[in-house]
């Protein structure tokens, strides 16, 4: 069976970058890039869902000037990255999960602009974590029931809690550049997703990469803990 959601870390834009002698910033421009790239690719191989990482809330303590470079590409290339995806023409809805707040406010309008604009589709979805933490996630859903007077609560209604609420639960999770953890994200809705680790730098990472993992998928059977 093959995956409906897949969840992407793109680890490895700055290595790249030293491996082609070229500047971060470049290095980050060519991963937003490939944004629309794979956006291309899970049409083509019927997956439905795609969720990417691109900054995480530990991100914010890196190079004050590298951080305002990464924020000028955001605000430069996120709308051109996800247009060159075809999301209009396939009709793909794309959502933001994280504490927006901690973006410049600029960022935070396109966020909302290409939210508006594509939540009347249903077929194909782009979920973009960007300020997202998965301790953070956590910590929110537990001071949420916490506002709400809950001195208890179950699994299902901390889920309800959570960020993600309205998606299902990633099938397979894959992590570019060799390392092999999943620092931080979707750690309670990857409870039970099943894993690639893939060697090629995220700049580096193509069609056929992607149809590795998911051959690799297919092979697996998924139990649950059961």
């Amino acid at each position: 069976m093959r995956p409906y959601h897949i969840a992407i870390i793109p680890d490895g834009n700055r290595r790249w970058s030293k491996k082609k002698g070229i500047t971060v910033t470049d290095g980050y421009e060519k991963g937003i890039e490939k944004i629309g790239d794979l956006l291309k690719w899970c049409k083509a191989e019927k997956i439905h869902m795609l969720s990417m990482w691109g900054f995480s809330t530990e991100n914010f303590e890196r190079d004050k000037e590298e951080i305002s470079k990464l924020f000028e590409i955001f605000d430069s290339k996120l709308l051109s990255a996800v247009r060159r995806g075809g999301y209009d023409k396939y009709k793909v809805r794309i959502r933001f999960f994280g504490r927006r707040q901690l973006f410049p406010e600029s960022i935070q309008k396109k966020m909302g602009e290409l939210e508006r604009r594509t939540a009347i589709f249903d077929g194909y979805f782009l979920n973009l974590f960007l300020a997202y933490g998965g301790k953070q996630e956590i910590v929110d859903a537990v001071n949420a029931a916490i506002s709400s007077g809950k001195r208890q609560i179950t699994e299902d209604e901390f889920q309800k809690l959570l960020y993600t609420a309205e998606i299902p639960n990633p099938d397979l999770i894959i992590r570019t550049s060799g390392e092999m953890r999943m620092s931080g994200f979707l750690p309670w809705q990857g409870a039970y997703s099943e894993f690639y680790f893939s060697q090629k730098l995220w700049p580096e990472f193509s069609h056929a990469e992607l149809k590795k993992a998911i051959a690799e998928y297919t092979k697996r059977k998924r139990r649950y803990g059961k």
